[in-house]
């Protein structure tokens, strides 16, 4: 995949308005998530750091191998627990493609939680897109079969489970062949969309968006002690 070079200034108060440094990533398939493999894989695939040069920042949850999509990346660990406190359920998006047309009764099912690794899912909002949205291409493809057709959902759902997407569609019958996230929710008034990027590409948050993420955690001073190591 070709790089894209970005510009930054380390030392940015406009990009860093509150100390912490907060990055947006459209996350490619087949990238780690994460920035070192140390499994028996390490070199056949691609790590964060492959593509972000920042040190010190992690991603506020996560996206599997095989996903693509947003993802935000912060060293501030206030927002990492605020956001991946269970408690503190917070909407995140995803347009997936499925084997097959669901009908009306999987909707539904998805909707109303399912069960997956004995426990059922939380409620979720669930859509038929009426076409295919429009994402770059993956690479590799998907495989397609000419005889059976496919479907594209937008699910969105206010927890992460392991594999949690691809384990509801497989539990209703339409399993997933492709899984972007594109839309995180953080406030009412704030949600992160991958508008702007491209698969490997990454930005800062703006000022107005670092501020609003901020006032979820900031009532005390920042304490440098809340930093992730």
């Amino acid at each position: 995949m070709e790089r894209v070079r970005q510009d930054y200034d380390w030392h940015s108060r406009e990009k860093r308005q509150v100390g912490y440094t907060y990055i947006l990533f459209y996350k490619p398939y087949n990238v780690l998530c994460q920035f070192t493999d140390n499994s028996p894989k390490r070199g056949e695939r691609e790590t964060l750091k492959d593509y972000i040069p920042i040190p010190n920042v992690y991603p506020v949850g996560r996206l599997d191998l095989d996903s693509e999509g947003l993802l935000l990346l912060t060293d501030d660990g206030r927002i990492q627990h605020r956001l991946c406190e269970p408690k503190n359920a917070h909407p995140r998006t995803y347009w997936v493609q499925v084997e097959n047309i669901p009908d009306e009764e999987a909707l539904r099912q998805l909707e109303r939680g399912v069960i997956i690794q004995g426990k059922k899912t939380r409620r979720a909002i669930v859509r038929m897109l009426e076409s295919e949205p429009e994402l770059p291409p993956r690479n590799p493809p998907i495989r397609y079969r000419k005889s059976i057709p496919t479907a594209w959902l937008e699910i969105t759902l206010t927890e992460g489970r392991n594999r949690q997407v691809r384990r509801m569609t497989a539990a209703v019958g339409y399993p997933t062949l492709r899984l972007v996230r594109v839309k995180i929710g953080v406030t009412p008034s704030l949600h992160f969309t991958l508008e702007g990027l491209q698969p490997g590409q990454w930005r800062f948050l703006t000022p107005q968006e670092e501020k609003t993420l901020v006032s979820l955690v900031a009532k005390p001073p920042i304490n440098p002690k809340h930093k992730l190591p």
